[in-house]
């Protein structure tokens, strides 16, 4: 049997309202959406630490969603799997005419203006309106806020709102860090989490400008850190010690040794 024929099938046997499970009948679309974004960024993760058997795992996973999503919307006489599938066939193929129709883009730089020119057409489509009044319409908000800062800040960026290169950022970078300073020793916490706010958005736009991705930056940047500290409390427990019987300088020397050996 195809398998995605027979994951169709599972869910089905698992949504029926007398012999399902009753977990799966409670679900809609809202109490899934927590597990839909853990899936993804678990398929994420799989993909930094280069874990293929992993990836696969978690990418079955990531279609359950999409599966479990299909079923109930057309449960509710919505759309179905196939129509999902169906979509997304059309928007790759309307938005890939360089593949799958005679078209040839001089540029780089020329393919992707018209894919973001294709996106803002499909935008307005469904939105069923003449262009919005802003070019950040549209911008998902319950993502990430660091991926929301770099998608609102690459909008702008293509609509000319953008330093022309690294060093001015770095300026800023730096005057936002005053700013910051300066409010902490004013001691005014609203003005405080705002200069923060600035800050990390700024540093954001600094990723964007040396071409790094800041959220998987900062992934990369906690995992290091659970290495270290790991590192911190296994030398600790070798001599018998735990973390609250330890001072800062002991910590401080285990946390040096485990960036000495590269953790």
């Amino acid at each position: 049997m195809n398998h995605t024929r027979a994951l169709l099938d599972i869910m089905a046997r698992l949504r029926h309202p007398e012999t399902g499970c009753a977990w799966d009948l409670r679900q809609d679309f809202a109490s899934l959406a927590p597990y839909t974004l853990e899936e993804a960024y678990e398929v994420a993760d799989a993909i930094e630490r280069g874990d293929m058997a992993d990836l696969r795992e978690e990418l079955g996973d990531l279609l359950l969603q999409v599966v479990f999503h299909a079923r109930i919307a057309e449960e509710q006489g919505l759309f179905g799997f196939e129509q999902v599938a169906a979509a997304i066939g059309d928007k790759l193929i309307r938005r890939h005419p360089h593949v799958f129709a005679e078209v040839e883009f001089a540029t780089d730089a020329e393919r992707q203006a018209f894919w973001e020119a294709a996106k803002e057409q499909e935008r307005r489509e469904k939105a069923g309106q003449t262009p919005p009044e802003s070019v950040l319409h549209g911008m998902a908000h319950n993502q990430p806020a660091l991926m929301i800062a770099q998608k609102l800040q690459e909008r702008a960026a293509r609509n000319g709102f953008d330093w022309p290169d690294v060093a001015p950022v770095l300026a800023k970078v730096r005057e936002e860090l005053d700013e910051l300073e300066q409010a902490w020793q004013e001691g005014d916490r609203p003005h405080i989490e705002e200069e923060m706010g600035d800050l990390l958005f700024v540093t954001t736009c600094l990723a964007r400008h040396l071409g790094v991705d800041a959220e998987s930056a900062l992934r990369q940047g906690n995992r290091k850190f659970i290495r270290r500290f790991q590192h911190i409390e296994r030398q600790l427990a070798h001599r018998g010690k735990t973390l609250q019987d330890s001072h800062l300088a002991e910590m401080d020397q285990f946390w040096d040794e485990a960036k000495a050996l590269g953790l």
